[in-house]
């Protein structure tokens, strides 16, 4: 830390010999409390010096900090050291759960050929709302925010289609015979599909993430190759952010998409109510969810390579 070079020298200084008293006198493994004691001591200087550099860089004049914080080449040309929120911004754009410092207003340092940059829907129809663009930062996600976009996905006017593709797969391979078949028949598939969806919608971007204070939003990667891209974003069904920026393991979908599953038993037949049932609902919100992670990832590229980034991005 370069702030660590303009630190006070006490005004009376400590004598060094006690120091080399110290190093100088054998290990005895039947004083361990005396070397513990030593151990703390040592740590709590080093901790009283770094906070009083800080201090002092702190009160130092402006323009004396800016020169702290620029960058310092050596004599020899060698490579120059950057300050340590560059190293901030490298780190964001490796990986964008990995986290981040506190601010109140959102920062973006997306590069302008618009890669990685997301638009609100998806081919103008499928809602887009929790996927953010790469390389942008936001403040913590509030609970009203996650209230708006689990009711956002679960109420748009395109949150028909997916359980309208699930129903018919669902009546072709007679997956509930006591919904029979024809037009009724498939009335009764949408409408527990429907709910399946709403109800995990709810679970995972609203109530379990209320709870655990995590972030349900989509950091988008956007830079990398195809298979390290596609495993980032798969892995968001198991790794998410918490409200603090920090990796955390994905509660709110593992648990909110199985506690979705068990409430639909209540309004499926009773011969549905089965362990293997729940489990296999459980593991399909799951997969559709982390293939809609996917799409997110990937939906930039396809829409500037489709249609030259021409809608309007987050």
């Amino acid at each position: 830390m370069v702030g660590m070079n303009h630190r006070r020298q006490p005004k009376h200084p400590i004598s060094t010999s006690n120091e080399c008293t110290v190093a100088k006198t054998p290990m005895k493994t039947k004083t361990p409390h005396f070397l513990h004691s030593i151990s703390m001591f040592l740590s709590l200087c080093l901790f009283c010096g770094a906070s009083q550099a800080q201090i002092l860089t702190a009160n130092l004049p402006t323009d004396v900090q800016g020169s702290i914080n620029k960058v310092s080449i050596d004599a020899s040309g060698s490579t120059p050291l950057t300050s340590s929120s560059n190293s901030d911004v490298g780190l964001a754009a490796e990986f964008p759960d990995a986290p981040q410092t506190s601010q109140t207003t959102a920062s973006t340092t997306a590069p302008a050929s618009g890669e990685g940059q997301q638009t609100k829907r998806i081919l103008g129809i499928f809602p887009n709302f929790r996927a953010v663009s790469a390389n942008v930062h936001l403040p913590p996600q509030t609970v009203k925010e996650k209230f708006i976009t689990a009711t956002h996905d679960s109420f748009d006017y395109s949150s028909i289609f997916l359980p309208a593709v699930v129903a018919g797969y669902s009546q072709a391979t007679n997956a509930t015979p006591e919904f029979h078949q024809g037009a009724a028949g498939y009335g009764r598939y949408f409408w527990h599909t429907y709910l399946d969806q709403t109800s995990e919608n709810y679970f995972v971007e609203f109530i379990v993430p209320v709870i655990t204070h995590e972030d349900t939003r989509y950091y988008t990667l956007g830079n990398g190759g195809f298979w390290k891209r596609t495993g980032y974003s798969l892995s968001r069904a198991v790794v998410t952010r918490n409200d603090a920026g920090h990796d955390t393991f994905n509660i709110s979908e593992i648990v909110g998409a199985g506690a979705a599953a068990g409430v639909s038993n209540l309004y499926y037949p009773s011969g549905q109510r089965t362990f293997n049932n729940t489990a296999s609902r459980w593991g399909l919100n799951v997969g559709i969810d982390a293939a809609t992670f996917w799409v997110h990832e990937f939906w930039p590229d396809i829409n500037r390579a489709l249609f030259h980034g021409k809608n309007q991005t987050n």
